[in-house]
């Protein structure tokens, strides 16, 4: 009897990770959100919402002057306490990041299983099916949802950082070309990112209830993990699609699907996110090397003098309005000196950002 019991409960299947399919539950709520099945979607560049380079650059655009409009109209108003709206907004990103992760790892894992990780990541075939695509334009999606995590920082009045103004900005440009560039290795940063995610976004809403995480730190060296193999796969997948296709005399696992222009793109803004967020983990986290003694190299002095501009530009408080005005006329009346006030320059106030990322 207890020998059928077991028999009965369904288990965990290679085409059922989860033990239920979640695609026939999520076209369900697709449908009737949208009207029609998930299974018809089709990502056209120039039809499809968002799809233009313009539209995004509009996006971009409007976002960066909400930004520097909000510090304005916030500059002499006092915070607004909004900790109710905050705790929703981290848990419904939560609670997205989750249930796409889930998505993308039901549809993957066969396919990573039986065909392997180069068939996935250079094959359309494998990296570029129909469902994978309306997830990666969902996921698209989400990051403009996201930039609402700037807004909440502009009303509360905290500090922004360029790191944090930067990323979430080239996070949204990123995720358009790889769209737009048929990319069969987007779902590698995707579910990555996404898996990041889930427990940062987590974090900010115990952190908005007023619990303390002792573990905030992992958060960035999570990031920093991610981006490495981020790069890897990148790189790999630009490499193999350029040699393959240009140059057929050297070494190449075969070929790679893709646009070269997507290509750039993935291998520019994630090695920026790299080195950007290696130098806020180091400025934040870490205390600064004792100053060496005499006689060290000049190309160690030069190395240190590069980091620690990388580091402070990962922390650099994003100016506003008046301060930039300021810069400007003050600038226009320079009389040579080398002090900031001077010559006009303003020196960024060096803060934390309230995220790490993102």
């Amino acid at each position: 009897m207890s020998s059928n019991r077991l028999d009965s409960i369904p288990l965990p299947t290679l085409d059922r990770p989860f033990i239920v399919e979640l695609w026939p539950q999520f076209d369900k709520l697709y449908s009737h959100v949208v009207g029609h099945s998930a299974n018809k979607f089709v990502f056209v560049p120039g039809a499809t919402s968002l799809s233009t380079f313009t539209a995004t650059v509009t996006m971009l655009v409007t976002y960066y002057v909400t930004v520097f409009a909000g510090r304005e109209f916030m500059k002499n108003r006092e915070p607004f306490k909004l900790n109710g709206l905050f705790m929703v907004h981290n848990l419904a990103l939560t609670i997205i990041s989750g249930v796409l992760l889930a998505l993308f790892t039901e549809q993957l894992l066969p396919t990573i299983a039986r065909n392997g990780v180069f068939y996935a990541i250079c094959d359309h075939r494998g990296g570029w099916t129909a469902p994978l695509v309306t997830l990666y334009y969902l996921n698209y999606l989400t990051k403009y949802v996201e930039l609402l995590d700037t807004v909440f920082m502009v009303l509360k009045k905290k500090p922004l950082t360029f790191l944090h103004t930067y990323h979430h900005g080239a996070t949204a440009l990123l995720c358009y070309t790889q769209l737009v560039g048929l990319t069969a290795v987007s779902w590698v940063p995707i579910t990555l990112n996404l898996t990041v995610h889930v427990v940062m976004y987590w974090y900010y809403f115990q952190a908005a209830r007023g619990v303390r995480i002792s573990w905030k730190k992992w958060i960035t060296r999570l990031q920093i993990a991610q981006f490495v193999i981020d790069l890897g796969f990148v790189y790999f997948a630009s490499y193999t699609y350029f040699s393959s296709t240009y140059f057929p005399n050297l070494p190449t696992a075969g070929k790679c699907a893709g646009e070269e222009f997507a290509a750039f793109a993935g291998m520019g803004i994630i090695s920026s996110y790299l080195l950007l967020f290696i130098s806020f983990y180091f400025a934040t986290y870490k205390k600064d090397n004792a100053k060496g003694g005499r006689g060290r190299k000049k190309s160690r002095r030069l190395s240190q003098t590069a980091t620690r501009a990388a580091i402070d530009m990962s922390r650099m408080e994003v100016p506003d309005v008046q301060r930039m005005e300021d810069a400007v006329h003050l600038g226009g009346h320079s009389n040579g000196s080398a002090t900031g006030k001077e010559n006009g320059g303003i020196t960024p106030r060096v803060t934390r950002s309230r995220k790490g990322e993102e």
